[in-house]
């Protein structure tokens, strides 16, 4: 969870209000609306296939799970406010990852604290004891946050804590000896554990961050816990959020190597808040990683604490995870009105090695491909200028795929823009000169809701050497995640223009891009009845 409460610049609103209220002061709520509702979801900038809350504030997922069927996601989230407060865990569920149940709220504050960040694992074997092997339990840990503590100035007001579900995650019962570990050390950022079974050493392994680091605990029984080691970079005195640890096969190969996936509070590649990870090996105690070695799992500013699912049905060289949609620079002040933040689509990661270096591979689920409508497709065009694609009904709900020769493109720039009648434009641009792929927001919209959400263009380094660069973009309303090169690089962003973009233009400047191919997809909603 996150420390943005003490950020005076981004959060003093938040942090009056948790001044002024105890965390477990508020009403439960467990209600929803009516799906078949004419105006179900469909609120300016809502997005139509990507989870959001059906009201108020959400951010980061924690304690995903797959169970008899089910894919469960969880999230930080507010119920009284579209602004943070006091957290709780909200709930759905999914058998496709596109299509969403909401659920009722899973965990509510207590008199130990509010429900921050963590993880949620099958116990298979009832290790816990808290099940049986014929109905496993399935154990959520996630942080205390005690903020009655942290206003009489102690420092160990964030504490671990455990809650057990023995009828498949519908229900939740908080263990009665909580916490199970207690901040002795006092550190201030301690928190968002995440848990993983270790095969050779046979234990769980714990993983949580330690404001500029990673702490590791091991146990047998996921209730008693023993600290092993630490994992920072030296001197890095940066926010780390949101930690997430598996072991994953190398693509192509036989080999196994372990990620350390960490959000970051500030300094990512376009500012603010990312997430990032370190590729390395794991021998029951130590994670050994070159810490020179971070790198992005996303460049743009719009995916921050990706986290992935527990008992996930998938092949050893697949890891399933999700991040949440925004970044702590402008998330509390979005101009959206009902509900506030939606979750990145669900993505499959791959490790592959390439020339010796370990890299994360990202690619959208391919369930969504059911969300097809009729593509509209264009072969071998050259484009020289602005070049509007007329012949096309461009919806904000589209999937664009672009195979561009780069053999035969002598252009120093080319790319794509969207466009609406207000003249507000979002433009994707890569730069055959500098190796770089460059995203502008800055004339999206008008509603100049932060200073720094439209102060610059991002911008990404892509390999436009090579022969072909094949690029695969899911907008969806107020969001664009772009895939390059079969998700050697991913690019997510989001944006509020004061009407829906309806127009697409493909562009080049000082030569010709030739493109092999161009499809665009409609793509239907996930809400609504039809």
């Amino acid at each position: 969870m996150k420390s943005f409460v003490f950020s005076i610049k981004y959060y003093l609103s938040a942090y009056l209000v948790l001044c002024l209220f105890s965390c477990h002061s508020f009403p439960q709520h467990t209600s929803a609306e009516d799906p078949n509702q004419s105006d179900y979801y469909q609120e300016k900038h809502r997005p139509q296939y990507h989870f959001s809350p059906e009201a108020n504030w959400m951010n980061e997922p924690n304690g995903m799970f797959y169970y008899d069927g089910q894919y469960h996601l969880f999230y930080q989230y507010y119920p009284d406010s579209t602004v943070w407060g006091p957290m709780h865990w909200g709930h759905a569920k999914s058998t496709d990852l596109v299509h969403w149940e909401h659920l009722p709220i899973a965990l509510f504050p207590d008199s130990l604290g509010c429900i921050f960040s963590g993880g949620a694992v099958v116990d298979t074997d009832n290790t816990s004891g808290l099940g049986s092997k014929s109905a496993p339990p399935i154990l959520a840990t996630f942080t205390h946050h005690n903020f009655e503590v942290q206003r009489a100035g102690r420092n160990d007001f964030q504490t671990q804590s455990v809650a057990y579900s023995i009828d498949g995650g519908s229900s939740w019962t908080k263990y009665e000896q909580n916490p199970v570990i207690a901040n002795t050390d006092e550190i201030r950022d301690f928190r968002d554990p995440k848990v993983v079974w270790h095969q050779p050493s046979q234990q769980w392994i714990m993983v949580l961050a330690a404001y500029d680091r990673a702490k590791f605990y091991a146990s047998k029984n996921l209730l008693e816990w023993t600290f092993l080691s630490d994992f920072g970079i030296p001197g890095d005195k940066r926010l780390w959020e949101c930690p997430d640890f598996f072991q994953i096969k190398t693509k192509g190969s036989t080999g196994m190597k372990w990620v350390l996936i960490v959000s970051m509070q500030r300094d990512a590649p376009n500012g603010g808040t990312g997430t990032s990870y370190f590729v390395g090996d794991f021998d029951g105690t130590q994670f050994q990683s070159d810490p020179a070695q971070q790198k992005w799992l996303d460049w743009g500013t719009d995916n921050y604490a990706f986290v992935t699912w527990n008992n996930a049905p998938l092949p050893e060289e697949d890891i399933l995870g999700i991040g949440w949609m925004s970044n702590w620079q402008y998330a509390t002040i979005v101009p959206t009105e009902k509900w506030r933040s939606a979750m990145t689509l669900p993505r499959i990661l791959n490790l592959v090695n390439t020339k010796g270096t370990y890299l994360l591979e990202s690619h959208p689920v391919p369930a969504l491909n059911q969300l097809r409508g009729e593509g509209t497709a264009y072969r071998d065009l050259a484009v020289t200028g602005i070049q509007t694609l007329d012949d096309v009904s461009f919806s904000s709900k589209t999937e664009m795929a672009l195979k561009v020769d780069l053999q035969q493109t002598d252009a120093s720039l080319f790319g794509l823009q969207l466009k609406n009648a207000q003249g507000e434009a979002f433009t994707i641009s890569f730069d055959t000169k500098k190796d770089s792929m460059f995203v502008d927001r800055t004339t999206s919209g008008r509603e100049q809701f932060s200073d720094v959400f439209y102060d610059r263009v991002h911008s990404a380094p892509v390999d436009l050497q090579s022969e072909i660069l094949e690029v695969q973009i899911y907008f969806d309303v107020s969001s664009a995640e772009i895939f390059i090169n079969n998700g050697e690089l991913v690019f997510t962003s989001i944006y509020f223009p004061t009407i829906d973009f309806d127009q697409v233009a493909m562009f080049s400047k000082e030569g010709t891009c030739t493109i092999d191919q161009l499809t665009l997809y409609p793509l239907d909603d996930i809400w609504r009845s039809h």
